[in-house]
């Protein structure tokens, strides 16, 4: 790996645990949701500081050139966040679509009369 792309991953890792850890004092991020950014930031230091790791993984693996390796692996790492965070979104646009007809059918209740949250 290049002394170039070792100096790139040793920056990534450091803004990005920096953006994480500034959003996570300022309450912007969940922790949990934080985690896989500061393993991802970690993963780059090692990769950074250990460069034997994805230079065997590349060998083994058929990778003509090691950084090719690390950005593939890297692009699948974020395409794998980006299916899960559509999943949560899904999830959330359906549960979204529950509240907002119970909360019309309570409204129509309440407007009728009926309901067990009726004026009276």
């Amino acid at each position: 790996m290049s002394v170039t792309l070792r100096i790139l991953c040793v920056l990534g890792s450091a803004i990005t645990f920096a953006v994480i850890a500034k959003r996570i004092k300022k309450a912007k991020v969940r922790i949990d949701d934080s985690l896989f950014w500061i393993v991802f930031s970690f993963g780059l230091l090692v990769i950074a500081v250990f460069p034997d790791i994805p230079r065997f993984l590349a060998t083994l693996f058929g990778f003509q050139a090691t950084s090719n390796f690390v950005f593939l692996a890297v692009i699948m790492l974020l395409l794998l966040r980006e299916f899960s965070n559509t999943m949560k979104i899904s999830m959330l646009n359906e549960r979204l679509n529950e509240l907002a007809q119970e909360q019309a059918l309570q409204a129509k209740e309440e407007e009728d009369g009926d309901g067990p949250h009726a004026k009276r």
